[in-house]
């Protein structure tokens, strides 16, 4: 996949600004604050219909307007289709596919695929749980668009389901809130069981990928894991942060939900299950569990009011072969771990569609002054790959040369040129 024209409109920095880019490496280079990363966030809006650097739409839209659009002409082998996104802060944003009437902005998603890999990145490792999931829903909303609305779905029950508890606490409880509590228990558990089942694809797709680039990025001898701690699991519960969930991307206003209703599974039992092997689960054991666990633990949400199994409690624990990263791992090696993610999420979506011009555009804002000279020569081998590479850099000499020979410099918003590239030392 690549995009060949970027027209921006009203977004962040920009009133107006078109940008021509080509198949290969195109490098974005200019000053901290000129709108290099706008571009690259740009971009990867038009894939997820989220932004890499704020959860609200708000921010996206210039100083002074109302909203902002974004337009680009995608190519996918030899289709090509134009995408224009509009954005409008507190209400449905809506999209245009080849100049048609307007549709819901979920209706572009899967049409063009990214990976971005920018500094907060870092997040994935030194943040909360919230920011990991979102690395799995986003991955699998981007490969299954239709997961958009199961997310939606699981955010909505998970609401209705705490503002329950909370009128318990302060009410009291009856038989009555027990066989409310039960109707949304298997609704939980209906959206719930959908969402973890795809995030436990994801993982199992992500792993071995991950443990690949990392060794190719770092040259270290130590494997990187990944493992999927569930509230399921009860030993695990409370690895979660907290209850709220990330909105599904931009916000799945009205998109279709996949999910059907939910039959009372009845006295399934699931108690001799090895939820330590969760990724062998089918859908239907993994709500039946859950159904199980919420009600082990009735007592302690009724007192704390809040839902206390599901997957928004859940995280995703990283280790160099069984030492955690977040902690203990150097600066280099925390880089590289959060690059190995965003990699192996590129293969992933590379071997969901191998089809020639299928690969997704891969994007990496502002990464290569963080890193050592050999990391940097690894990852623009590694990079170099794809059918379409974007990169951004505030220092020339911090991008190897084997990626210049696409250079534009963004001299101030608005102004972008062409950079004549000289042969280095």
């Amino acid at each position: 996949m690549r995009i060949s024209q970027l027209t921006l409109t009203d977004f962040r920095s920009y009133a107006q600004a078109q940008l021509t880019l080509q198949p290969g490496p195109n490098v974005l280079l200019g000053f901290n604050g000129v709108g290099k990363t706008n571009i690259a966030e740009a971009i990867g809006y038009l894939s997820t219909l989220s932004s890499h650097r704020v959860s609200q739409d708000g921010p996206l839209v210039r100083h002074g307007e109302q909203q902002a659009f974004i337009r680009a002409d995608a190519h996918r082998g030899t289709r090509q289709a134009l995408l224009e996104v509009e954005i409008n802060p507190g209400r449905s944003n809506r999209a245009r596919i080849n100049r048609g009437n307007p549709v819901r902005a979920t209706d572009v998603l899967g049409i063009l695929r990214t990976v971005l890999f920018a500094p907060e990145d870092l997040e994935l490792i030194k943040g909360s749980p919230t920011v990991r999931r979102r690395l799995l829903d986003d991955l699998a909303v981007q490969l299954r668009p239709a997961l958009g609305g199961v997310r939606l779905d699981y955010e909505k029950v998970l609401k209705q389901r705490n503002a329950l508890l909370k009128s318990i606490r302060h009410q009291g409880f009856t038989a009555t809130h027990e066989s409310t509590l039960a109707v949304w228990d298997h609704q939980l558990a209906e959206a719930g069981s959908h969402l973890l089942t795809a995030r436990l694809q994801m993982l199992s797709a992500l792993r071995p990928h991950v443990a690949t680039a990392y060794e190719q990025l770092s040259g270290s001898v130590r494997t990187a894991r990944v493992k999927y701690l569930s509230s399921l699991d009860v030993e695990d519960r409370g690895a979660g942060d907290s209850d709220a969930v990330d909105p599904g991307p931009a916000h799945a206003d009205s998109a279709e939900n996949p999910s059907s209703a939910l039959s009372d599974p009845g006295p399934r039992d699931v108690s001799s299950l090895d939820v330590s092997a969760l990724e062998s689960f089918s859908r239907e054991d993994l709500a039946a569990l859950m159904v199980q666990r919420l009600a082990t633990v009735r007592r302690e949400e009724r007192e704390r009011a809040i839902t206390l199994v599901g997957p928004h409690r859940d995280d995703i624990a990283f280790t160099l072969d069984e030492v955690p990263v977040k902690g203990f791992a150097s600066h280099g090696e925390t880089w590289s771990f959060a690059l190995a993610l965003r990699l192996a999420a590129y293969r992933v979506m590379v071997d969901d569609d191998p089809s020639e011009g299928a690969q997704p555009v891969l994007i990496l804002d502002d990464v290569f002054a963080e890193l050592d000279a050999r990391r940097r020569r690894r990852l623009a081998e590694l990079a170099a790959e794809a059918e379409q590479l974007i990169v951004t850099a505030a220092v020339d000499d911090d991008v190897p040369a084997s990626l210049m020979h696409n250079a534009l410099r963004v001299e101030s918003v608005g102004q972008i040129s062409q950079v004549t590239v000289h042969e280095r030392d």
